[in-house]
């Protein structure tokens, strides 16, 4: 079982930039960004494979946000800027501990969750 904690959620500004981090405590493959807003199901927003050689976005956060990770970490990064209010949201880490190709991700694939982040992005 590999464990996801996230961090980097806070308060920002719209206009602002944010960097969240999620460490695993082991090997995994594909790992992903999902966000949930109050009222809302959860969605998702980045993901890239497990060599970082491919990455893919949510059309809400193109051009915005970028997907990296760093494999001797064990870590995936989601670096935001421009943020905008309706980005405001709990950010979740997930895993695959399978190789899946990028465009099949979706909220019921993943295997491996974290407790989220929560990224609040006033106006």
């Amino acid at each position: 079982q590999v464990q996801l904690v996230e961090s980097g959620g806070g308060l920002v500004q719209a206009g602002g930039s944010l960097r969240l981090s999620c460490a695993a405590s082991g090997r995994t493959f594909c790992m992903a960004w999902f966000r949930q807003a109050p009222g809302k199901e959860r969605e998702f927003v980045a993901a890239i494979s497990s060599s970082g050689g491919s990455t893919r976005y949510a059309d809400s956060v193109q051009g915005r946000f970028t997907i990296s990770r760093d494999n001797a970490k064990n870590t995936v990064y989601l670096q935001m800027n421009s943020l905008k209010p309706e980005d405001t949201a709990t950010y979740y880490c997930a895993a695959d501990r399978a190789f899946r190709p990028l465009y099949t991700i979706n909220v019921k694939s993943m295997d491996y969750w974290g407790k989220g982040t929560l990224v609040t992005v006033s106006s």
